[in-house]
Order: C-alpha cells, then structure tokens, then sequence
C-alpha cells in the first residue's frame, strides 16, 4: 500500500446534503479499490486562483489516503465522471503531513 494524500474540489452550487453524497461517494470507491482513509480536512468554500468551469469559488476537502497505486487509474477515472467534482489531486508521499495542516489552522 501507498501513501497518497488528495484534494478534491467540488462544485460550490452543491447544497450540504448532495456534497455528503458526493463525498460519500469518493470514500465508497476509494473502499471499493482497497483503499483506507487515515484523515480528512474540510477546508470549506475558498477562491480559486482562475475559473474552473465557470466557477470562481469550490469546496475543498483533504484527505490522506493508503491505496495501491495501481487502483489509482479507475479512482481517478471514476472521479472525472462526476460533474460535481471540478478537479481532483493524488500525491504520493514518504510520510503523511502532520495534521492540522497549515491551510487548517489559517481558518482559526
């Protein structure tokens, strides 16, 4: 098993009970394909740097992952089928960032 950590925007017209599902999902296929969830982070509504499909604001969650990397094709394709995910991010690290993160305790 790998060590990824992920971040996922999804579309900010989501209401907090289509997000959960959406979220929902992810944790279902990442669990589908062998994966474990160490942590997750909300980082809630934020700006994006430039427009991703018309959208100037998206919702960020963070999570810290241990998968194969050979699941990570049908993960990410998965993800690309959902309209409500504008972009999504696997990287594989050595060793997980310490939580919270930097960008967590900004919001405090």
């Amino acid at each position: 098993m790998n060590r990824f950590e992920a971040v996922l925007l999804f579309s900010p017209e989501l209401g907090s009970q289509s997000l959960t599902n959406e979220i929902d999902n992810f944790k279902k296929i990442i669990s589908s394909n062998s994966g474990k969830f160490i942590s997750e982070e909300d980082w809630g509504l934020r700006e994006l740097s430039y427009n991703v499909n018309k959208f100037k604001k998206a919702f960020y969650k963070y999570y810290q992952l241990e998968i194969s990397g050979n699941n990570l094709d049908s993960i990410k394709k998965n993800l690309n089928q959902s309209e409500n995910i504008l972009r999504h991010l696997f990287i594989k690290v050595n060793k997980h960032q310490e939580l919270p993160t930097k960008l967590e305790n900004e919001k405090k």
